[in-house]
């Protein structure tokens, strides 16, 4: 069952973003798409309080379960960076905004792009990981949440390899090269 709310859940986060970006550039309600993009996490939210249902009733913790903590973790992490390239983009296509600027491939502004991204993924991680701990507290059944140490072992190591890729970025940026404009 978790698995099924899992993929509803996914098809909701995008229906709202995109209702949400379509409400303020095609239909020009500014306030409604606002609103609309304002429930972007609580897609994330209900899935959480789901998952930590399903388990209180009995179910056994599944990889699905903990993914519900990482989805609003990254949700609150990364979310505010994804509606905002969403919106570049739809604004450019549906109401004559500017075109979206390439993202920096090389040098000292594609590092800082990749510590940006890294540092979300910390923050995504540390709002994931609580959330798991609150749901192994609120369970308080060993026996049933055994499973979201599996998620926080993967998503640790996960964490790890972000991290070696963000040092590596940082201290020996990708350089331009030779012959590119």
């Amino acid at each position: 069952m978790i698995y099924a709310m899992l993929v509803a859940c996914e098809v909701g986060f995008w229906v709202v973003l995109l209702s949400g970006l379509l409400s303020r550039y095609v239909l020009r309600r500014r306030t409604l798409g606002a609103v609309l993009l304002a429930c972007v996490p609580l897609v994330d939210l209900a899935l959480l309080a789901f998952a930590v249902v399903d388990m209180q009733r009995g179910a056994r913790a599944t990889i699905g379960h903990g993914l519900a903590a990482m989805y609003l973790g990254f949700t609150v992490a990364f979310g505010p960076k994804l509606v905002q390239w969403a919106d570049v983009r739809v604004a450019h296509r549906f109401a004559d905004g500017p075109a979206p600027a390439r993202p920096a491939r090389f040098g000292p502004e594609h590092a800082r792009r990749i510590r940006g991204n890294g540092l979300r993924h910390v923050l995504a991680f540390a709002i994931g990981m609580s959330l798991l701990a609150t749901a192994i507290l609120v369970v308080d059944d060993p026996d049933r949440t055994g499973n979201l140490g599996q998620v926080a072992v993967g998503w640790s190591f996960l964490l790890l390899v972000d991290l070696v890729i963000l040092a590596r970025y940082t201290l020996w940026p990708r350089p331009e090269p030779a012959g590119a404009e």
